[in-house]
């Protein structure tokens, strides 16, 4: 389910009541307030309306409602997975200490007794507010520390780690769907020469924009990958040996021209390429390690060549017996 930017769910309120007048005047107070106010009639469309893409993250819910009343609304809206955090205000005429409880046992964050003050209704409204603004801070947080563990600080590219995973789940649904599964290996054609020559600044440059060639040349379902030093991993589903060779060209092509632009001048760089397309004979035939081991030993195969190339290494089960 996606969410909304920072900030903009919290500045929109569901008033969910199913008295006509109340509701005006709800929706007059929270309009003037700056509020963008969404309107139910009653407690089953207030669910509807709760489960969309771009639900109010401040209901107001009026405990009793025709089709579906307010706590039951509370219940149902704590038990939703993968939404952000909704402040609820519960409203009522009941007054009574076991009614407070229950409201806030059902999951209601707040709660008013009909009638209610229009200052006190609106600090509470900015209570919540302050709490769904605290809230995004820390998903915006927890986004950029999953972000910072699975991606490689200079490229932007997936790390080792997480292209090993990414490898090891194609590998699983590979084996379950015995469709084909290609990986390459890639390498800089001497790039110790460029940072021994031009400096690391500039070695820094040529790997970040030979990244951004990698990953802007292949299918937005394809995973790229930085997989040590100058050495970069492409794990290409469902494609067959012709497809990935073909693939590999491009991807080749992509970074021998036009030469990078660096302060020290525009440096070229090319690309050795070892690939493997593998379709298992059998169920436990394939394997992370013999995919590695075969795109590595094609990998060799063209830099022995004379780099600049792409060799294809034979079948993984073939491979892997060599």
């Amino acid at each position: 389910m996606g969410f909304d930017q920072p900030g903009e769910a919290c500045q929109r309120v569901l008033v969910a009541e199913d008295d006509a007048m109340f509701r005006k005047i709800l929706h007059n107070w929270l309009h003037s307030w700056g509020y963008q106010v969404t309107i139910a009639e009653d407690g089953a469309k207030a669910w509807e309306i709760l489960q969309g893409d771009s639900a109010p993250q401040l209901p107001i819910l009026d405990w009793m409602m025709p089709a579906m009343d307010g706590v039951e609304l509370c219940r149902r809206l704590r038990r939703l997975e993968g939404q952000r955090y909704h402040f609820v205000l519960l409203v009522t005429s009941k007054d009574n200490k076991q009614d407070v409880v229950a409201g806030l046992s059902a999951g209601a964050d707040d709660y008013l007794t009909k009638p209610f003050n229009v200052d006190e209704l609106r600090a509470r409204i900015r209570t919540g507010e302050r709490i769904l603004h605290l809230q995004d801070a820390l998903i915006r947080v927890h986004e950029a520390l999953q972000f910072e563990a699975a991606h490689d600080p200079l490229t932007g590219l997936w790390n080792r780690g997480a292209i090993l995973e990414l490898l090891e789940r194609e590998v699983q649904l590979q084996q379950r769907s015995g469709n084909a599964l290609g990986l390459m290996m890639v390498d800089l054609d001497h790039f110790k020469q460029v940072n021994d020559t031009q400096g690391h600044m500039v070695g820094d440059v040529v790997l970040r924009e030979s990244a951004h060639r990698m990953a802007a040349s292949v299918r937005n379902y394809d995973w790229v990958g930085r997989y040590g030093g100058e050495e970069f991993l492409i794990v290409v589903p469902g494609c067959d040996a012709d497809a990935l060779g073909a693939s590999a060209e491009r991807l080749r092509a992509s970074v021998a021209a036009p030469p990078v632009e660096t302060t020290a001048g525009p440096v070229s760089m090319t690309l050795s390429i070892g690939i493997v397309s593998a379709m298992p004979p059998g169920p436990s035939a394939l394997s992370v390690e013999k995919l590695l081991y075969a795109a590595d030993t094609a990998l060799y195969l063209a830099k022995a060549n004379g780099r600049n190339r792409v060799e294809m290494a034979g079948r993984t089960h073939a491979a892997g017996q060599a």
